[in-house]
């Protein structure tokens, strides 16, 4: 009732801000970068003049070049006015990116963006996506290296001292073949109460690792109990990761693997860390979901659209009765999860 009588009010007062472009930078984009950790006086050149625009004169002005310690560029973003769409800066975005990669033998990560919707692409793995905000140092770094250091998902193999039943291997396959094949970023896996969901995504995650995928993992589940059950299973057959349960270690950073509640994480999504966010859009590689069907309602969807990460929904739900929105979140067709291992089959 409040959320409805809230949205009436606020329709009788339509935001009518039309930020010019270089009011977009200053009253957003720049706040945004910050935010990501950035020092814009030392890390950041506005207006940096290239060469090889195909227009008349052959130069072009790149809104932000986002630099790393090494002086090369690693991201370029393009901005526009709040009232136009960001994909009007696709192309030119693009273009700028060509004439930084022929100066400086680096191909950038490319940003565009009104200051309302970000879009993040590199051009050299995936389509464009939109995403929540700017990447940190570290993390442009990371997805640089990747392109290099990346091994292929199908060829490595999978630890059977975590899984080695049959369906338990076929579900990783799925899940990485749907990554590395046909570029998706998202999977659904149902399977029966007892199965070993939990072991099977330790695996996927132990591989994930493995081949330069994944760094950092957050497993998010509804109950506390469940919470402490998967921190004490990645305990056992994944130790190296560090697994740190953020529920009662809220403050604890430098682990490979997160587990923690929904409410948990919503609270800590908005903690700053001086004028930077502790837990930037790109912090984690794979956000690994618990009982997916039950998670996706309301508030704490914002999660999911949150991170730039790869996903994962685990789910004992037979696949029939998984509602159409999950089905969605993770797009795919209704009724067709990546992989299932229904009650049935399994007894």
């Amino acid at each position: 009732k409040q959320i409805t009588e809230a949205k009436k009010r606020n329709q009788k007062y339509p935001d009518s801000h039309d930020y010019s472009e270089a009011e977009t930078r200053k009253n957003i984009i720049d706040l945004m970068i910050t935010e990501a950790g950035w020092t814009l006086e030392k890390d950041c050149t506005f207006e940096l003049e290239v060469k090889g625009m195909p227009n008349r004169e052959g130069i072009g002005f790149v809104d932000y070049v986002l630099w790393g310690n090494d002086g090369k560029p690693m991201a370029v973003i393009e901005a526009k006015r709040t009232a136009k769409g960001p994909e009007v800066g696709k192309q030119q975005a693009k273009l700028y990116a060509d004439c930084v990669e022929t100066e400086y033998i680096r191909r950038p990560i490319i940003f565009y963006t009104n200051g309302y919707e970000i879009f993040l692409w590199d051009d050299t793995n995936y389509p464009p996506r939109n995403v929540q905000g700017f990447f940190t140092k570290d993390e442009l770094e990371l997805m640089i290296q990747r392109r290099e250091t990346r091994k292929n998902l199908l060829a490595d193999y999978i630890n059977e001292e975590i899984v080695n039943r049959h369906y338990q291997k076929r579900a990783i396959q799925r899940i990485t073949e749907s990554f590395e094949a046909k570029k998706n970023r998202k999977a659904l896996l149902v399977m029966a109460t007892g199965a070993g969901k939990t072991r099977t995504v330790i695996a996927l995650c132990d591989l994930l690792q493995r081949a330069n995928y994944a760094k950092r993992i957050l497993f998010l589940a509804d109950r506390v109990a469940l919470v402490k059950q998967a921190c004490n299973a990645f305990k056992r057959h994944l130790p190296n990761s560090n697994p740190v349960n953020l529920v009662t270690e809220k403050e604890e950073t430098g682990s490979r693997v997160y587990v923690s509640t929904y409410p948990t994480m919503m609270g800590l999504i908005d903690k700053m860390d001086g004028e930077a966010r502790r837990f930037g859009v790109g912090y984690f590689d794979l956000v690994v979901v618990d009982e997916a069907h039950r998670s996706i309602y309301q508030k704490y969807k914002a999660i999911f659209e949150y991170f730039d990460s790869f996903l994962v929904g685990l789910t004992a739900t037979p696949k029939s009765e998984v509602d159409k929105n999950t089905y969605r979140l993770f797009d795919l067709q209704s009724g067709v999860p990546t992989d299932a291992y229904e009650l049935e089959e399994a007894v």
